[in-house]
């Protein structure tokens, strides 16, 4: 806990790693065994039935054996991966006891981190804090992870890819706000810098899934950790992982076209941005970049700590 209250203090150094406007995101071939590692811990979270097991996970194989191919887009194929998972066990939410878990591990290292953030107030403290929420992440990092010693691990760590300057930038001249939640636990994390993103005067709107999928957070828990007390809450109309562009409401749609500005946490919603056609809207992708793809497709190093600007 002194590792994380000490690394806090730490000023984040502006790094000279300079980061190319991504590609869209694709999947790589390490994607292949996470798929599958995810499908097992959800099966396991989702069933005690070990003839369903195989049958679901037969029916998984299928879908990779048929879709998983180089130029597949990762968020479409994890959405279907994990979509029939829930319907074919008949448990739509998995992953509800980790969420729980997730909320408890945010909740107990809250008041050491407030304490810090009172003493320094700068924004990139601000974003410090909320990118190591961020590794609250079972989906990514697996049931066996040890989550508390890498958050307090990943808030030691200065920004591999440092855009926290043009990001205040825009804040300083946007009226509002759309910021794209990603976990369960992370959101509490989300909580103060949103309170922060309010001196600069501008109104914040946070999108959350409309359902349960992995441990993405919905309604539901950002009405628990009291997300509504700082920000207006809207949902991105589906269950996709991140983002996936067809599956979003009209209503999210126009959302995102009217913001002056859109910041989105994590690994989900960076994959998805990178799909889309972000028109003009500035767009800020906070993440620890917890799997290699992703580090590769960033420019960033393995479990760096990252605000980039994506257009």
């Amino acid at each position: 806990m002194l590792a994380l209250i000490y690394s806090l203090n730490i000023e984040i150094k502006t790094d000279e790693v300079v980061s190319k406007k991504s590609d869209a995101m694709k999947v790589h071939y390490e994607c292949a065994s996470c798929f599958l590692r995810q499908t097992r811990e959800a099966l396991d979270l989702a069933t005690d039935d070990e003839d369903l097991k195989m049958q679901v996970t037969e029916k998984i194989n299928k879908i990779l054996c048929q879709d998983y191919k180089k130029g597949a887009d990762a968020n479409r194929l994890g959405t279907r991966i994990h979509r029939t998972i829930k319907r074919e066990t008949g448990n739509p939410d998995p992953y509800h006891d980790l969420r729980e878990k997730s909320d408890q591990i945010a909740l107990q290292f809250l008041p050491q981190v407030e304490k810090i953030l009172e003493k320094d107030n700068s924004l990139k403290t601000y974003l410090k804090a909320a990118i190591a929420g961020n590794v609250l992440d079972f989906g990514a990092l697996g049931l066996d992870s040890d989550i508390e010693g890498l958050v307090m691990s990943t808030v030691e760590k200065d920004l591999s890819i440092d855009h926290s300057q043009e990001l205040e930038a825009e804040l300083e001249m946007a009226e509002n706000v759309l910021y794209l939640a990603d976990n369960v636990g992370e959101i509490v994390f989300d909580k103060l810098l949103i309170k922060k993103l309010h001196e600069y005067g501008v109104e914040v709107t946070v999108a959350l899934k409309e359902g349960t999928i992995l441990n993405d957070a919905s309604m539901k828990e950002a009405l628990e950790v009291g997300l509504d007390e700082v920000a207006r809450l809207i949902t991105t109309g589906t269950d996709s992982i991140g983002v996936v562009y067809p599956d979003l409401s009209d209503d999210f749609k126009a959302e995102f076209e009217d913001a002056d500005l859109v910041i989105a946490k994590g690994l989900g919603n960076y994959e998805g941005l990178t799909e889309m056609d972000l028109g003009d809207t500035p767009v800020f992708s906070l993440l620890n970049a917890k799997c290699q793809p992703v580090a590769k497709d960033i420019g960033a190093d393995l479990g760096g700590n990252v605000v980039l600007k994506l257009n």
